[in-house]
């Protein structure tokens, strides 16, 4: 096999594991087990706590001591065995730990996988901003394909999402050994500081107010993002108790329909240098937060009948409101800080949405839910709870261009030609 060919496979599986439990657990949560609503939430704060120090740390052993590959392979055999004992959990706080665990392991390989398919590439000299790209699209069809096994096979309320995960991890666990080698390269470079290699040294940034205000709207669009992950494939589920709707395809098969949203994340990327380049990247993000306001608003509206078309019009929006403000974050991060803090500013950046973020969203979301639009009978208020994720996202939008100060430069101009190629 040629090496863009494992490398494919390698991030087609890695995604697959991810999309086997994350938009569907849920589900389980409330219509398996029954759990609370603020319980819940808490579970989705496990990828924020473990995005803040897994990530790092992993990156420090494989710099200095574990190849990159074989690490890889470790935190996924380990994450495998964590999976396959989830379905055993008969009680939301041990259920928590376990899930923690689990992202305690899976978390570092997003970062390890990144790394493994660049030094693959460069040492068999191929162009990384050219062929990763095409490479990595596949991670989102592993994502994707996921979600159609799982809802296809019926298991969206059942503990065999996690079963399945835990298969794929088991095999991408002993694949990864037989992945090129990435071995440390630490000894042979510059010697960094823990300070360093954490990533610590960027947070130095919030003294200027503009990246102080961009690291904050970061945390609140990363908590917009919890908030569709976790409640979206329950919305659509939910509906199963309404005879009318019962027997419609977005009921039996809503796990299908949400899949759209990353169908439509891989179209959005191809037209973020078109906008990049029209409006300039303060504004590409003013649009991102716009499209959360447009996801959360036509799901309150919404229902799989006549109203099909609105989840399927968030489904698409989507797309354009998680696309927009990463890649134009990151280009933000990428054009306004020196050279040598970029890696660590990129990974403060990362820590923001998918760490602090996540952990806002999470615990904020779970006790508004359970407090506010929860009923006697545990059914839901889709409608109010969706109106109120996009008025959170409103307020965002309607501030954003008033308090972030920001032109477009030079530099900019630079990196989105090379986007773009």
């Amino acid at each position: 096999m040629n090496v863009k060919f494992r490398l494919t496979l390698m991030n087609f599986l890695q995604f697959f594991i991810w999309g086997s439990w994350l938009i569907t657990i849920g589900v389980y949560w409330f219509q398996n087990k029954q759990w609370s609503g603020s319980e819940f939430g808490v579970i989705f704060s496990t990828m924020g706590i473990a995005s803040i120090f897994m990530p790092a740390l992993a990156g420090i052993v494989s710099d200095r001591w574990i190849n990159a590959e074989k690490l890889l392979g470790i935190m996924h055999i380990l994450g495998a065995f964590v999976l396959f004992s989830l379905p055993l959990v008969d009680n939301p706080t041990t259920f928590f730990w376990v899930i923690l665990l689990n992202m305690i392991f899976y978390m570092p390989t997003l970062s390890l996988s990144i790394t493994v398919a660049y030094t693959a590439l460069k040492n068999n000299e191929k162009d990384v901003i050219k062929d990763y790209p095409p490479i990595r699209i596949w991670g989102t069809i592993g994502f994707i394909a996921a979600l159609w096994v799982v809802s296809l096979t019926g298991n969206e309320a059942s503990s065999n999402q996690f079963y399945i995960a835990s298969a794929v991890s088991l095999f991408l666990g002993i694949y990864a050994f037989t992945l090129p080698k990435c071995p440390p390269l630490a000894k042979k470079t510059e010697t960094k500081t823990f300070v360093d290699a954490l990533g610590l040294r960027a947070f130095s940034l919030f003294k200027q107010g503009n990246f102080a205000i961009f690291f904050l709207y970061s945390m609140l669009l990363g908590a917009a993002l919890q908030l569709t992950n976790a409640y979206g494939d329950t919305f659509l589920h939910d509906f199963k108790n309404v005879p009318e709707y019962a027997n419609l395809l977005a009921v039996k098969y809503p796990a299908i329909i949400m899949s759209i949203s990353q169908i439509s994340e891989t179209l959005f990327i191809l037209a973020i240098p078109f906008f990049l380049r029209k409006f300039g990247i303060k504004y590409v993000m003013l649009f991102s937060m716009l499209a959360w306001v447009l996801r959360f608003g036509l799901f309150a509206f919404a229902d799989p009948a006549g109203g099909l078309w609105m989840i399927v019009l968030s489904c698409i929006i989507y797309g354009m409101a998680f696309d927009f403000f990463n890649i134009s974050g990151s280009l933000f991060v990428e054009t306004q800080v020196d050279a040598k803090m970029r890696g660590s500013a990129q990974g403060l950046f990362m820590m923001m949405v998918n760490g602090f973020g996540a952990l806002f969203g999470s615990f904020s979301s779970g006790w508004i839910i359970e407090h506010f639009f929860t009923y006697a009978d545990q059914s839901k208020d889709w409608t109010n709870i969706w109106i109120t994720f996009a008025t959170y996202t409103l307020v965002l939008a309607v501030t954003f261009p008033f308090v972030f100060k920001y032109k477009h430069t030079a530099a900019e101009e630079t990196a989105i030609k090379a986007l773009e190629h």
